[in-house]
């Protein structure tokens, strides 16, 4: 099923990121798996091809193009067999670098966003600290002026690329005493004095590189504070919409990716005289699951349709993204059953998707955190959009 807001050209589109995905990423997938690292050349591949700046300006080497063909980029990716591959593309063009493109200087789109287009830097978003994870206001990390510069201290954890990364778009505390309007947004230098990086190991996103970071007194010039100072809180959750709605089109795609590979499995496989798939009680659970997909991707696509036109839809973005995490987390769960002992062992890829997909009802503010903002739309009547102040 597509949108009938799919051209020709998207089409297009989507068969040669296909292409190219199979050339260049898929071969090397078992390699950046096992080493828990990716190779940078990759990103100046695709940057050359145009794939890291879909929705950006042509002035900063990007396309200019609708967000159809970014859904379409999500769901491609999606189905190269690696969420750590998959979010560490994400991470980049969707959950980092729209603040620089947002609310940077037009130094720093110089410096950091035209590069970061090309392919030549990786870019990192870090919001999410020990202590405070969906609650954005508790944060710890403070930016106290000094002359010319900000002095950093403090520690941010489960930050993709944060590791291998150049650079990270770095949520502070500016004014600790002024709670949201105290939170302002740094771009902190990967190599600056005081900046330290541990990876951490994780259940699932092996190819990723996910990683504690810790700030000690870290000089970071003024020029590069993004945006105004204060207005940190409101640019985060203005951009929330677009990472939930980056997650809920990989989460989809991902477990349209294992039903397939599990359609594939079970035409293939014998049992008691008789292929998996002729199994009454089976081919019912497959067709529930994609039904199921089906009617969440419909929606999903009316989201898109918004971020299409600019609108910010909370809750539709909200419900998107739990939506489409859980029921990803369900298809995978039913998929590798089928593959009975075969899918616990890592022969066969619905392990690793059975280990990847679970972050999905996590990150970018949990299942439960979703449950909570659609909540409060629909019982408390709140308005999302007129609290959200400097937005563009």
């Amino acid at each position: 099923m597509q949108t009938s807001r799919l051209t020709a050209e998207h089409h297009i589109f989507r068969e040669t990121l296909r292409t190219f995905i199979q050339k260049e990423i898929v071969p090397h997938i078992e390699d950046w798996e096992e080493k828990g690292e990716i190779d940078r050349n990759i990103w100046k591949k695709m940057g050359a091809m145009g794939f890291m700046g879909l929705n950006y300006p042509e002035t900063y080497g990007g396309l200019e193009l609708d967000f159809y063909y970014s859904m379409i980029f999500c769901e491609e990716l999606s189905h190269c067999f690696s969420g750590g591959f998959a979010i560490s593309a994400l991470v980049i063009q969707y959950m980092s670098a729209p603040y620089l493109l947002k609310y940077g200087s037009e130094e720093l789109k110089t410096r950091y966003l035209k590069p970061v287009i090309a392919g030549e830097l990786i870019s990192a978003v870090a919001i999410t600290e020990p202590g405070a994870g969906s609650d954005v206001k508790q944060i710890k990390t403070t930016a106290v002026r000094e002359g010319d510069d900000y002095i950093v201290n403090g520690s941010k954890t489960f930050i993709t690329n944060g590791y291998y990364g150049d650079f990270f778009i770095t949520a502070v505390k500016t004014a600790p005493d002024q709670g949201s309007k105290g939170i302002s947004l740094l771009l902190i230098d990967r190599n600056a004095i005081g900046v330290t990086a541990n990876k951490i190991k994780k259940l699932g996103w092996h190819a990723s590189d996910t990683a504690e970071l810790g700030f000690d007194n870290v000089r970071v010039p003024a020029s590069q504070l993004i945006g105004t100072e204060g207005e940190g809180f409101h640019y985060l959750m203005n951009g929330l919409q677009l990472e939930r709605l980056t997650a809920a089109i990989h989460s989809l795609a991902t477990a349209d990716s294992a039903l397939k590979y599990t359609l594939d499995y079970i035409s293939q496989r014998d049992v008691f005289g008789k292929k998996v798939q002729e199994f009454q009680s089976i081919r019912h659970r497959i067709a529930q699951m994609v039904a199921d997909m089906a009617t969440t991707k419909a929606f999903v696509q009316q989201c898109c349709d918004l971020q299409n036109r600019n609108e910010y839809a909370v809750q539709e973005c909200s419900i998107a993204k739990l939506q489409a995490s859980e029921l990803a987390v369900q298809v995978i769960n039913q998929c590798i059953q089928l593959f009975g002992g075969y899918g616990f062992t890592e022969d066969y890829k619905i392990a690793r998707l059975y280990r990847d997909v679970r972050v999905g009802t996590i990150i970018g503010g949990t299942s439960e955190i979703m449950l909570e903002i659609i909540a409060k739309i629909t019982i408390d009547k709140v308005n999302y959009s007129s609290n959200i102040a400097g937005s563009k």
